[in-house]
């Protein structure tokens, strides 16, 4: 329980009707999930505007309503408060209504298209293995030390997100590192929060569906870094073209990355292969479980992060290089018959591409890469024929199939991705728009020392058709499909 006039510090207020001495006992931004003595905050969402249901908060015991628009009647018995922005204002209120709990860990942020999941996961994992209490926000599962808590999305709602922070706090984390998606910062989850450091690994095409303009989706990405304030430290892929455009108005400390170019923390590839990278990080060689040169970089963003935040170097390279990377990110299975097959995430042209040119630079050129890849539904359409042309520039046979359609046509997706098939590429292309049957497929059509690799799920345990949710693990398949070859 909380009083008003304590939970809006900070807020922008226009105008409040009624007393800011009255306690508030939750929160609540969903009118079905008002309770006695709530605080409604009435957002104006993509799908509804929570104004609406101003009257049906009141209904269920809201005591204090926060809005855009002032309704049109007031009850006497409520306190009403007009501000600009709704959904600025619920994080802000959320921190404080939870007693700001990012303030008392040490929150680094990780943002970016590709390798988010990846760096917070191996940042999470070293600093646990360093043997501190530690937490976790990203897309594929939450943690609090040792305990897992299913993921929703890759940035919780503000309400959420701080409840989990608050837990984290009360197991005595001393850290917790979250994914920070381009939607978080645009819809203002994160706002309220302090952070201790934020990471930028790169940007290229997605999201188009939400921003509408790449420009939209880089000035998202970027006013994470502008809300740092000075004793924080901005973290940034210098070799990206966008690298430094994030750095440009943060108060925070400023500090690189890279491989290609000059950089506060540099690493060359020595070699590449699928036992793993051996690199030379400032200075000092060392061997890493993980694959490819997309891990290169996230490998160094974790380092540089490490040393940000005081920890000893050669015992940060020491617990890297024994660290596995996130579920889902360049998986790798071997069938009985030496077939190589990897699952992985990879859902833009460009994360696509980092996968398969990791692949082009291991393999020895005498066996034939097969890609399945699919486009989900009710998402950026613009980067389907990009998907389908960048399988086909790096891979001898393509099968394009089903990622989660949800709510569209499998087919008409499809059909949009073969926008991008060139006539040169049409024969090496097979449709099957069942993801299982596509995956026996590309085993069946696959010899000894073949790679297969399967792109955009990685980690998901289901496959979403028409707006259900049925169990399906790409890993789990293949790895049936790999059995039956014994």
């Amino acid at each position: 329980m909380a009083v008003l006039r304590d939970i809006l510090y900070g807020v922008a207020l226009e105008q409040v009707i009624g007393s800011t001495d009255v306690e508030v006992n939750a929160l609540a931004f969903d009118s079905r999930k008002v309770t006695e003595q709530s605080l409604f905050v009435a957002v104006k969402g993509t799908v509804a505007d929570g104004h609406a249901f101003i009257a049906k908060a009141a209904e269920q015991g809201a005591k204090v309503i926060v809005c855009e628009v002032m309704p049109s009647n007031f009850a006497l018995d409520l306190t009403y408060v007009k501000v600009k922005d709704a959904s600025k204002a619920l994080g802000l209120i959320a921190a404080n209504f939870y007693q700001n709990p990012s303030k008392k860990l040490t929150l680094v942020g990780v943002t970016g298209t590709n390798g988010k999941t990846t760096v917070a996961t191996l940042l999470y994992k070293l600093f646990r293995e360093l043997g501190y209490k530690v937490g976790l926000i990203s897309t594929v599962e939450n943690q609090i030390n040792d305990e897992v808590i299913p993921s929703t999305h890759t940035t919780p709602d503000p309400l959420a997100l701080n409840q989990l922070l608050v837990q984290m706090v009360d197991n005595g984390c001393d850290y917790c590192f979250m994914e920070v998606s381009s939607h978080a910062v645009a819809q203002h989850r994160i706002e309220g929060l302090m952070f201790a450091g934020a990471i930028f690994t790169n940007i290229s095409h997605d999201h188009l569906d939400f921003h509408h303009t790449f420009d939209n989706y880089i000035k998202a990405k970027k006013a994470f870094f502008d809300g740092l304030n000075r004793s924080a430290f901005a973290l940034t892929n210098v070799d990206d073209k966008n690298g430094m455009v994030m750095l440009q108005n943060t108060a925070a400390h400023k500090k690189t990355y890279g491989i290609k170019s000059m950089a506060d923390f540099k690493a060359k590839i020595i070699e590449n292969q699928f036992s793993g990278l051996h690199l030379d990080i400032d200075q000092q060689e060392v061997y890493f479980k993980l694959v490819g040169s997309f891990n290169a970089y996230n490998l160094l963003a974790v380092y540089g992060t490490a040393l940000l935040l005081d920890q000893d170097r050669m015992k940060v390279l020491t617990v890297l290089s024994r660290l596995s990377g996130a579920e889902g990110r360049f998986d790798y299975l071997i069938s009985p018959n030496k077939i190589v097959g990897i699952v992985d995430y990879a859902h833009t042209p460009d994360a696509l591409i980092n996968v398969l040119s990791t692949i082009e630079n291991i393999r020895n050129k005498n066996e034939q890469v097969i890609t399945v890849v699919g486009c989900g539904g009710d998402r950026d359409k613009t980067k389907r024929p990009l998907m389908a042309q960048a399988a086909c520039d790096w891979s001898d046979k393509v099968i394009l199939t089903s990622d989660n359609p949800r709510s569209e046509n499998p087919g008409t997706i499809i059909t949009e991705m073969q926008a991008g098939v060139s006539a040169v590429n049409q024969k090496k292309v097979l449709v099957i728009s069942d993801r299982k049957e596509a995956i026996k497929t590309a085993v069946h059509l696959a010899k000894a020392g073949d790679i297969i690799l399967l792109a955009g799920k990685g980690h998901e345990k289901y496959q979403e058709i028409n707006g259900v949710r049925k169990h399906f693990d790409d890993k789990e398949v293949l790895n049936q499909c790999f059995n039956l070859l014994k």
